[in-house]
């Protein structure tokens, strides 16, 4: 019999722990370094308080060359119209005047026949905030109902003495907005002078309110055989899109010398692309000086069911040698 010797491992000593091979001591160290960082990075959000009211900032004054929307600054108070809400389809294309007054400011009555005048240019648009209950709005109203629809609107309440406080309004005001969306004026006061500036700034910009551009583009020489482009643009305004009812149409009139791959273009022939529209043709001549002529008829619709017809040219001159 063969014996076998079995030798026993030794009992381990009291208190005794087995040593931690090096790699898992790096890998334990890492993990408790890395703990406190991870939750420091995705702490979790609070929770909103239910029912809790958010505070607006006080309401300033806009300055020349700010934003400011039809429905006024993102910290103006909530408002009680007389009529409704300021309408984007009546007031696109015009300009805005924003008009403060109070029902205690004698000022204001006498600068409310000028306002008045201003709606009645058919290119303002008039938005009136009157301190004061709906009897003080209707004093100062330079809506007048059924007069001035699609002409403004007005609001009042405690809100909107609130809001000119905070502005430091005490008497008759103003604030000017382009058809652009961007401050045009601020006037603040009721002299003469001050209300002069302000209408005669009114004018000036609705004068200025065109509802299209047009551009060109072609040669002013180019060779014998070689082909070329006649190109019109029309830049419509920002407010306006082009009529899906009403077809564009383009017009060549060229010289019997000049050969065009098309001397009308009709719907689709035309390129639109947002508020561009563009009539192109790609000719050939022989040598010679020319006149071309180019005529356009197109139809765009305003953001309150409006229609409207633009008609226009343009000539080019060139020469061919």
């Amino acid at each position: 019999m063969i014996s076998r010797s079995v030798t026993s491992a030794a009992p381990p000593r009291v208190g005794y722990k087995p040593a931690m091979h090096r790699t898992a001591r790096v890998m334990a160290l890492s993990l408790a370094l890395a703990a406190p960082i991870v939750a420091a990075a995705d702490p979790t959000p609070a929770k909103p308080t239910k029912g809790a009211k958010v505070v607006k900032p006080p309401a300033v004054l806009p300055k020349v060359g700010d934003a400011l929307p039809l429905a006024g600054a993102p910290e103006w108070p909530t408002l009680s119209w007389m009529y409704e809400a300021p309408s984007t389809g009546d007031a696109g294309g015009k300009v805005i005047v924003h008009w403060f007054c109070g029902a205690k400011i004698a000022a204001c009555t006498d600068d409310l026949a000028r306002v008045i005048a201003l709606r009645d240019i058919g290119r303002a648009y008039i938005v009136a905030y009157i301190a004061g209950g709906e009897r003080d709005a209707k004093k100062l109203d330079p809506i007048r109902e059924s007069e001035g629809v699609g002409r403004g609107t007005v609001a009042y309440g405690p809100n909107v003495a609130t809001m000119m406080k905070q502005m430091g309004i005490t008497g008759p005001a103003s604030i000017v907005v382009d058809v652009d969306g961007k401050v045009a004026m601020v006037a603040i006061g009721g002299d003469a002078t001050q209300l002069d500036a302000r209408d005669q700034k009114v004018n000036a910009l609705i004068g200025a309110i065109k509802e299209y551009t047009k551009s060109q583009d072609g040669p002013t020489t180019a060779k014998i055989g070689e082909s070329f482009t006649l190109a019109l643009k029309i830049q419509l305004a920002s407010w306006l899109t082009y009529s899906k009812t009403s077809p564009s149409e383009f017009q060549l009139s060229v010289p019997k010398d000049i050969k065009c791959d098309k001397v009308a273009l009709t719907g689709d022939q035309l390129k639109i692309d947002g508020n561009t529209l563009t009539a192109q043709v790609t000719c050939t001549a022989t040598k010679g000086v020319y006149e071309a002529r180019g005529t356009i008829r197109f139809g765009y619709e305003s953001p309150g069911g409006g229609h409207g017809l633009g008609d226009d040219g343009t000539t080019w001159k060139f020469e061919i040698k």
